[in-house]
């Protein structure tokens, strides 16, 4: 009995700090949206539901993808909205749609960590952060819409991006794509987190930092 009251009580902080960042981040000027979560041990342990809330056969992204099939138009800014959606849904992951205010450049944490000495001397890093799957996400400004289609890199639930192949690991979310935020924990259980946090950093330019992360990539192999 102690022990689950122990564990209740973590969550419900887990699911605090959550409710709180997606509102801090709503408050930024960055849309939010609710996304699926890992369901609690004990109902995976009883056979209730699978790993990921979506209790989805084979769901590709247990706890990283968003709830609502429309959540490029359900995604807010409005911080009070925000706070309602995680007060009917607190155990929620965080869902940022990407290609609007920001981009992410998402590589292997190893390659992402070990080009960061690299990122500094030639300028500022941005935002980043380490997130399950050990991947590293280098939040930069966001593009736009550039005239040639093919300069967009798109990373969808279940796709590979085939234009960047000879890019091993590497990744660009951009338009119609999303990210999972800190401290959002996806069906693994590990938690996302920053490393430098948006609060405190400013979004760079894509273009140079790409450059050195695919560098990086592919010095990985």
């Amino acid at each position: 009995m102690v022990v689950d009251n122990v564990l209740r009580g973590r969550r419900r902080r887990a699911q605090g700090r959550i409710a709180d960042a997606a509102v801090q981040y709503a408050a930024m000027g960055w849309p939010v949206c609710p996304g699926a979560f890992r369901p609690s041990h004990a109902l995976r342990s009883a056979g209730l539901v699978r790993s990921c809330s979506c209790d989805r056969i084979g769901c590709p992204a247990p706890g990283a993808h968003p709830v609502s099939p429309a959540w490029q138009t359900l995604a807010s800014t409005d911080p009070e909205v925000v706070a309602r959606w995680w007060l009917a849904m607190p155990e929620a992951s965080v869902v940022l749609p990407t290609g609007r205010i920001f981009d992410v450049l998402d590589v292997p944490a190893s390659a992402g960590l070990s080009a960061l000495a690299r990122i500094k001397r030639l300028g500022q890093p941005g935002p980043i952060a380490l997130c399950p799957g050990d991947r590293a996400h280098f939040y930069v400004r966001s593009r736009g819409a550039p005239a040639d289609e093919h300069e967009w890199w798109p990373c969808h639930l279940d796709c590979e991006p085939q234009e960047v192949a000879e890019v091993s690991g590497l990744r660009w979310h951009c338009r119609d794509s999303f990210v999972i935020a800190p401290p959002s924990r996806a069906g693994t259980g590990e938690a996302a987190r920053w490393i430098r946090d948006p609060a405190t950093h400013e979004l760079p330019d894509s273009l140079w930092l790409l450059e050195v992360l695919a560098d990086a990539c592919e010095e990985a192999g």
